[in-house]
C-alpha cells in the first residue's frame, strides 16, 4: 500500500507534476541506456551497425508497442475501479489483464519471429545492413514476454498512483544495461547481438523489481478465479486495450513506410535519421510522463464522479506541458549537434554528411514539439475517460499523413520532404484528439 495514491484530492497541478516527475526521471534513464546502446554500437562497431539499428527501429516499435498498448488500455479500468474504491473489481481486472497479456505476448512472439525477415526485405532494407537488423530483432523479440510482464506491472502501479516504483526499476535496469553494453559490445566484441542481449536482460531486472512491489499492494487480493476472466470482464478489457494496441500498430505501419523511403537514400542518410530518432525519446520524455499522469488522474476522478476536477486538471496539464516542450526544444536546438555527434563514426566526410542530416531533422522536430505535447495530453485524457476509439482513429490520421507526406512531398522538394512526415502526423492527430476531448467533455457537462 506504501506508494499508491488517490488523485481525487489535492491540487491537480501538484498531483500531475509530482506523478509525472518520477516518470520523467525514469524515462531519462531509459533513454540513457538507449543512447548508450546507440553510441557504443555507432562508435565501436561502426556506421553500418548504426544504420542496422535504424532500419530495425519501426518494426521493433510495432511489435513491442502492441504489447504495451494492451497493458495501457487495461490500466484504464484499474484506475477507474481504484478511484471508485471498488477493490474487489480492481483485483478481478488485474487478474484478467494478466491472463490476456500472456496470450497477447505469446501470439506476438510467434508472429514477430516468423515475419521479421520478410518485412525487412519488403521495407527495402539495404543488403549491407539487413543481416545486422535481423540479428538484433531476433534477440529483442525473444524478450517479448518480459516486455509484456514489465508493461503490465508498471501499468498496475501507475493506475494506482505509484509512479516511483517504475522509476526505481528503470534506474536499476539502466545501470545493468550500460554495464552489459560495455562488457558485451566493447569488452567481448559481440557487436549488435551484445547490445540486444543487454537490453533484454535489463528489462528482466526491471520486471522482477516491479513484480515484488505489486505483491506488496494490500488492496490487491488476487485469487485463482481472478485469473479466469468472465466474458464481461474480457470484453471490457479488450474494448479498452485493443484500440490502444491497434493505434500503436497503425502508427508503426506509417513509420515503416517512412523507413522504406529513407532506406532508398542510402546508408549515410539512414545513419543520420537513426541518430535523430534516438534523441526522439528525449524529446518526448516529458510528454509520455504527463500522458501517464493525465490518464491516471482522469481515470481516477471519473471513477469518483468528479467531472469538474477533470477539467481543472486538464487546464493545468496543458499549461505545464506547453512550457516543458518549449524548454526541451530550446535545449535541443542549442545542444543537439554535439549530442548527435556521439552516435556517428566513420570518415570525416561520412560524419559530416550524417550529422548534417541528423541535426536538420532534429531542428524541425524541436520547433514543432509543442504540437506533440498537446497530442499526448488530449489522447491521454480521452483514454482516462474510457474512450480509446478516438485515439485509435487518430492513429489512422497519423498513418495517412505520415505516408502521404513522405511519398508526395519529396516529389516537389526532394529528400527535404522526408523531414516533415513526422510533424504532419503530429498536427493532424493533435487536432482530432483535441476536438474529441472537448466534444466528450461537453457531453459530461450536460449530465452535471
Amino acid at each position: 500500500m506504501a506508494r499508491i495514491r488517490s488523485m481525487t484530492e489535492g491540487s491537480p497541478t501538484g498531483l500531475i507534476i509530482s506523478f509525472a516527475l518520477p516518470l520523467m526521471v525514469g524515462n531519462v534513464f531509459q533513454q540513457l541506456y538507449s543512447v548508450v546502446d546507440t553510441a557504443v554500437v555507432g562508435q565501436v562497431v561502426g556506421v553500418g551497425a548504426l544504420a542496422s539499428l535504424g532500419a530495425a527501429d519501426w518494426l521493433n516499435w510495432l511489435v513491442l508497442s502492441v504489447v504495451q498498448g494492451f497493458a495501457q488500455g487495461f490500466a484504464i479500468l484499474m484506475a477507474q475501479y481504484f478511484g471508485a474504491k471498488d477493490y474487489r473489481q480492481l483485483s478481478r481486472s488485474v487478474g484478467a489483464s494478466a491472463t490476456l497479456c500472456v496470450i497477447a505476448a505469446g501470439a506476438m512472439l510467434l508472429i514477430s519471429q516468423l515475419s521479421l525477415a520478410p518485412v525487412l526485405r519488403l521495407l527495402n532494407t539495404p543488403d549491407d545492413i539487413i543481416g545486422g537488423s535481423i540479428l538484433y530483432l531476433r534477440i529483442i523479440f525473444g524478450g517479448i514476454p518480459i516486455v509484456a510482464a514489465y508493461n503490465l506491472l508498471a501499468s498496475i502501479l501507475r493506475a494506482l498512483g505509484d509512479s516511483k516504483t517504475p522509476l526505481y526499476a528503470v534506474v536499476v535496469a539502466s545501470g545493468v544495461n550500460i554495464a552489459l553494453d560495455l562488457l558485451l559490445v566493447m569488452g567481448l566484441h559481440w557487436g549488435i547481438a551484445g547490445a540486444a542481449a543487454a537490453t533484454v536482460f535489463s528489462q528482466g531486472v526491471a520486471t522482477v523489481y516491479c513484480y515484488k512491489n505489486v505483491r506488496r499492494i494490500t488492496v490487491l487480493k488476487l485469487t485463482k478465479e481472478d485469473f479466469k476472466p468472465s466474458r464481461e470482464m474480457t470484453a471490457t478489457l479488450l474494448r479498452l486495450g485493443s484500440p490502444v494496441a491497434l493505434q500503436n500498430a497503425i502508427i508503426s505501419v506509417g513509420g515503416m513506410v517512412v523507413q522504406s523511403v529513407i532506406n532508398k537514400y542510402g546508408m549515410l542518410f539512414i545513419a543520420g535519421f537513426t541518430a535523430t530518432n534516438k534523441l526522439y525519446g528525449i524529446l518526448e520524455i516529458a510528454a509520455t510522463s504527463y500522458g501517464y499522469a493525465v490518464t491516471s488522474y482522469v481515470g481516477q476522478n471519473l471513477g469518483a464522479g468528479l467531472i469538474k476536477r477533470i477539467r481543472q486538471g486538464m487546464r493545468s496539464a496543458a499549461l505545464v506541458a506547453l512550457v516543458t516542450s518549449v524548454v526541451i526544444a530550446s535545449a535541443m536546438l542549442l545542444l543537439g549537434k554535439p549530442i548527435l555527434g556521439l552516435f556517428i563514426s566513420g570518415t570525416r566526410e561520412e560524419i559530416e554528411a550524417s550529422l548534417a542530416i541528423a541535426y536538420h531533422y532534429l531542428a524541425i522536430m524541436s520547433i514543432a514539439l509543442p504540437v506533440l505535447y498537446m497530442l499526448y495530453i488530449y489522447r491521454s485524457a480521452l483514454m482516462g475517460l474510457g474512450d480509446t476509439v478516438i485515439p485509435m482513429v487518430s492513429g489512422f490520421v497519423e498513418m495517412a499523413l505520415r505516408i502521404g507526406t513522405v511519398l508526395l512531398l519529396p516529389l516537389y522538394i526532394g529528400q527535404e520532404g522526408v523531414f516533415y512526415a513526422e510533424v504532419a502526423a503530429w498536427a493532424g492527430a493533435a487536432a482530432l484528439l483535441a476536438a474529441g476531448y472537448y466534444v466528450r467533455m461537453h457531453s459530461w457537462n450536460r449530465r452535471e
